[in-house]
């Protein structure tokens, strides 16, 4: 048995991958890739316009009413009086400038429901930045898993070149018959097989974390590095609950829509207030007969009789939408509770399956891989022993990769359901 090398641990797979490429290329951790997803993804950089574009709302709802200035001319002489023709001097002049007041706070209502708009996108946006993120990750994962499956193919193909190299020698010598050593050439082509898949799936996700990146970087120089392990953490359900409720930005974002419709409502009956305008004009008119009224000014309010039109229809509908964002938001409050209790019992799932592989299981394929070889080689175990060894040591390895793959990616689906690293 000692003639044989042990298989490679997982943080030894890493160094065997692409010896080259991390000499000249610096692979990124988790926190890099986050960092240059934030920073670089479309998606996101457009989502972050709309809190941009709600600002500039806020802008537009403070505005104050621009006053309104009109000029009347009236008197201008057409023809001549006692022959004598002086059109301008005749022509009196009124300049005319009103405004309308605001009453009952319209425009603090108007940017106050302005900024809550501006709130209520920046949730948004970090809620759409919650759920890329859990794409991000999965795919990060999934590198990490198909980069694991490469390193246990290249070492099994390296293993069992070993082996054959050692069965062609006692081929040679008469040790075993022709017949076994083409079954175990034959077998060679499953471990190519899972070699060149495991490559394939590495390339295509690195393909699909440089898409969400928006990096141009050739797939095969891109290289993502991090743990990629299975760590007991014992989790609390009530904790979970409580970060959720706490962190969760898409309820946040319900709430938030909630206050924005009561602020609505107040200004839905502002609206219905009466605002008068207010009009100031000055008069040039020298037909006067008194000379010294040729200078005049004047002033005038204008009241609208608000007796049909009181805003009924928006008071009412502003109304309803309180209701109607409340009743959102309790559906927003138990979707946070749905997605937590999924998220935490597929975790959950995942750490009872991989909790006896680390224990037993992953010791024992490797102690009977290496006991049916060292038998087999020595003519104490059948081909067939030593092949179904081989075979239950692949399938207990990939098994174990693939479970946790599927821990980490449930790790990150509990760190999107509750808004936040829960698990790192």
């Amino acid at each position: 048995m000692s003639s044989f090398r042990k298989p490679l641990t997982l943080s030894a797979w890493s160094y065997l991958l692409f010896p080259v490429l991390s000499l000249c290329q610096q692979s990124l951790t988790w926190e890099q890739v986050r960092a240059k997803f934030e920073a670089n993804n479309p998606t996101l950089k457009a989502a972050e316009l709309n809190i941009q574009e709600s600002r500039a709302n806020e802008i537009t709802a403070y505005l104050r009413p621009n006053p309104n200035f009109s000029m009347l001319a009236d008197g201008t002489q057409l023809v001549p009086y006692q022959g004598v023709w002086q059109p301008i001097s005749g022509t009196d002049y009124s300049p005319n400038v009103s405004y309308l007041h605001e009453r009952q706070h319209k425009r603090e209502l108007r940017r106050e429901s302005a900024q809550k708009a501006t709130g209520i996108a920046t949730s948004q946006y970090t809620d759409q930045d919650r759920t890329l993120l859990f794409t991000l990750r999965s795919v990060f994962v999934q590198t990490l898993q198909q980069k694991a499956l490469l390193a246990l193919a290249k070492a099994d193909l390296d293993y069992y070149d070993h082996v054959l190299s050692i069965s062609s020698e006692r081929f040679r010598v008469g040790d075993i018959a022709k017949i076994d050593f083409d079954r175990l050439e034959l077998q060679r082509v499953q471990y190519e097989s899972d070699l060149e898949t495991a490559r394939v799936g590495l390339l295509t996700a690195k393909i699909q974390l440089l898409q969400l990146l928006n990096d141009r970087t050739p797939a095969e120089q891109f290289e993502v590095t991090g743990p990629f392990e299975f760590v007991d953490q014992p989790l609390s359900l009530d904790d979970l609950h409580r970060m959720a409720i706490e962190t969760r930005p898409d309820l946040k974002a319900a709430i938030q829509a909630v206050d924005k419709a009561k602020t609505d409502h107040r200004l839905a009956i502002a609206n219905g207030s009466v605002d008068p305008t207010w009009d100031v004009w000055y008069t040039y008119n020298p037909s006067f007969n008194n000379p010294f009224d040729k200078h005049t000014i004047g002033g005038s309010v204008s009241i609208p009789l608000r007796i049909f039109d009181r805003n009924q229809g928006e008071k009412l509908r502003t109304l309803l939408d309180i209701r109607l964002n409340e009743r959102q938001a309790d559906a927003a409050r138990a979707q946070v509770f749905s997605d937590v209790n999924t998220a935490y019992a597929n975790v959950d799932s995942n750490v009872i399956l991989l909790r006896p592989y680390k224990a037993k299981y992953l010791a024992q394929a490797v102690r009977v891989r290496d006991t049916m070889t060292y038998s087999f080689q020595r003519g104490q175990a059948s081909l067939l022993d030593f092949l179904n060894a081989e075979s239950d040591y692949r399938n207990v390895q990939r098994n174990y990769l693939t479970l946790i793959g599927s821990y980490l990616t449930s790790a990150a689906q509990l760190n999107e359901a509750v808004g936040r690293e829960a698990i790192q």
